[in-house]
């Protein structure tokens, strides 16, 4: 090889591997998140009275992607459960109530009929946000479930403000003249605590209150969960000084 040929050969080789450095202060661009993959996803357990109800409501949700709608079997994943109803039933009532001792998520409630009087009763099992069934579109389903997976409460405006006028009628009333919180009995829990501080079981309380003793280990349990308790002994020495039963 001839020495013009060994120069050609070196800057060729040369061309091949010199880097040209960065420009000072340059930084490498990010990648879009929907490019690096799926975005986040807020997972859903989707509950309701009958299959027409449910079946409407999954098929909105379906074609969203901020949405990962979980089957039965997963349900205890959820960190969204939503129940769709015509009206609040009792039975929507104790289904609330199941929901909320079995799942660690935020429950939500979309409605058809809301009758006046029915808020308390939904603020008591745990529903943070309801949005009626006839506003209930796409749009507002999905921000209504990000609104719970962000922590937060939605409710329409006439509820909202029968919410706050309930709050302050309640600590004028109740409360500031007997140094209560908020941490009340409602009656049928007042009731069950009663008959075990007389000293009955769970089959003699289901008797005595005509209900199932599986609602009687939840409503029992669902006191000593709410006030931070330790057992039913517990809960009624913490109702007996307060003067709740």
């Amino acid at each position: 090889m001839t020495s013009t040929d060994t120069t050609r050969e070196e800057a060729v080789t040369s061309r091949r591997t010199t880097v040209a450095p960065k420009p000072a202060g340059t930084t490498v661009p990010r990648v879009p998140a929907q490019l690096r993959g799926r975005p986040a996803q807020v997972r859903v357990a989707v509950y309701a009275e009958d299959l027409i109800l449910q079946t409407g409501v999954v098929q909105q949700l379906r074609q969203r992607p901020e949405v990962e709608l979980l089957n039965e079997s997963e349900a205890g994943r959820a960190e969204v459960s939503l129940l769709v109803v015509d009206a609040l039933t009792e039975t929507v009532t104790e289904h609330l109530r199941r929901l909320r001792l079995a799942t660690t998520g935020r429950i939500g409630l979309v409605v058809g009929h809301f009758e006046a009087g029915g808020l308390q009763t939904i603020v008591e099992n745990g529903v943070a946000a309801v949005l009626r069934r006839s506003e209930a579109d796409q749009d507002r389903l999905v921000n209504l479930i990000t609104a719970l997976a962000n922590g937060e409460g939605v409710m329409p405006g006439d509820l909202l403000g029968e919410l706050l006028d309930r709050i302050g009628i309640l600590q004028r009333t109740m409360l500031d003249g007997r140094g209560l919180t908020l941490s009340t009995l409602t009656a049928r829990e007042a009731e069950m605590l009663k008959l075990v501080a007389e000293g009955f079981d769970t089959s003699e309380i289901a008797a005595k209150t005509s209900y199932s003793e599986r609602t009687v280990k939840n409503v029992l349990h669902e006191i000593i969960t709410r006030l931070g308790l330790r057992n039913r002994a517990h809960a009624v020495g913490y109702a007996m000084r307060r003067g709740l039963i």
